[in-house]
């Protein structure tokens, strides 16, 4: 599968406009690095909005749940460089889901993504992952302008920590699709049809957001390590 382990950490957010720039300069240099050299980080990437909110999206594979509760990862979330500490107070509606990965499917990642979340009704819930694993996701990498799709669900609460002390408390996630692609406007299409009244929503998918982003920068655990 393309996702690089059985579990992922899912953030969006936004961050002051007058930060940006620092903001992306510290994710790219600082932030990215230290977070891939944590064992069991595998892949970091950074998207920044094209169509929709919030501005981010950044997404960590890592190889399972317990890589998101080990003392390597909260030993960092506890001690934030001082570069770390300048740039938290600078971000806004935090997102962040420690999500098992129920399924993942092509090969490769595009440089375009949709991300849709939202919350599955109990009682539907069965039933709409079947639907997803078996029949909505699995054909996405054959088609044209796609290439792979991911179905994340949230699996463990968030520590509080240092850092979730600064910039606020954060939200958590319920369910997650990511569609990628190399063809802006197929990736948005598919994704609005799966939101569509005959699609996600007709099998119990409630509170759904959906937004369009292009890839901003990716980093490898294997080049850290390097």
């Amino acid at each position: 599968m393309p996702l690089l382990g059985s579990a992922a950490m899912l953030l969006s957010f936004d961050v002051h406009a007058e930060a940006i720039e620092e903001h992306d300069r510290w994710h790219t240099h600082e932030h990215l690095p230290e977070r891939l050299s944590i064992p069991g980080f595998r892949r970091g990437t950074r998207w920044v909005a094209i169509a929709g909110a919030p501005r981010y999206m950044v997404l960590y594979e890592v190889a399972n749940l317990q890589t998101l509760a080990s003392e390597a990862y909260l030993t960092r979330l506890n001690n934030p460089t001082p570069w770390t500490r300048r740039i938290m107070p600078h971000y806004r509606g935090m997102t962040r889901g420690l999500c098992a990965v129920l399924g993942s499917f092509g090969h490769g990642q595009g440089g375009t993504a949709a991300l849709i979340c939202f919350t599955a009704e109990e009682s539907s819930a069965t039933e709409l992952h079947r639907w997803l694993l078996e029949e909505a996701l699995p054909v996405i990498p054959r088609m044209s302008g796609l290439g792979s799709a991911h179905l994340l669900q949230g699996a463990q609460a968030a520590a509080m920590t240092n850092e979730q002390r600064i910039r606020g408390v954060d939200r958590g996630v319920d369910s997650a699709i990511i569609i990628t692609g190399y063809d802006c406007n197929a990736v948005s299409a598919h994704a609005k049809s799966l939101c569509a009244a005959d699609g996600l929503s007709k099998r119990g998918a409630r509170e759904l957001t959906s937004a369009t982003y292009g890839l901003s920068y990716a980093l490898a655990g294997a080049e850290i390590e390097a």
